[in-house]
């Protein structure tokens, strides 16, 4: 699960050219029975990096171990900047990817495809890890534009909770506020 933390940073870092100015917060209702965590930038590190605005959820079983992680991320973009989603997602993909290649796994990532996060229209592609034949984990990651902001909206997990929990997930991807 810490490779699965790992990957979802990675994705927060490509997105460089991202405004100094506090953005507005996304409205956000989180499923309930889900550990909620904001993340933020350290002192120092936001002083010389972009502005992100994260938060992040586990689901955890019965043993209280987790088994689904998703995690929003908003960045403002820079006047003038204009951004690739479709670019964007393909090195997000490509990252899974080698990852968990590294990791000794396999994974096999869906053709990007259009979809939707809230009320915007979104690219999304779907990875699914294997090890031996077996599927491990499966990913998803949504990237969407709103004018001036970037959404990255991504969960994880191990295959059967990602699998039983289509319909939560879907039903919070609809809830959100952006």
């Amino acid at each position: 699960m810490i490779r699965l933390y790992k990957s979802l940073f990675v994705f927060t870092c490509l997105f460089s050219a991202v405004a100094s100015a506090q953005p507005a917060l996304p409205e956000i209702a989180w499923p309930s029975g889900w550990q909620v965590q904001a993340l933020t930038q350290e002192a120092e590190s936001a002083a010389t990096s972009p502005q992100v605005v994260r938060q992040r959820a586990t689901k955890i079983d019965e043993n209280g171990d987790p088994v689904l992680v998703m995690e929003l991320t908003m960045s403002q973009v820079e006047v003038g900047h204009e951004v690739n989603v479709q670019g964007v997602l393909l090195e997000m993909r490509k990252s899974i990817q080698k990852d968990f290649f590294r990791g000794g796994y396999q994974s096999v990532c869906n053709k990007i495809h259009s979809a939707t996060l809230s009320r915007l229209s979104a690219l999304e592609t779907t990875c699914t890890v294997t090890r031996n034949g077996q599927a491990l984990l499966s990913q998803t990651v949504v990237a969407a534009l709103d004018g001036d902001k970037v959404y990255v909206f991504s969960y994880a997990g191990q295959a059967e909770a990602y699998a039983k929990s289509q319909d939560e997930i879907q039903d919070f991807r609809n809830s959100l506020k952006l």
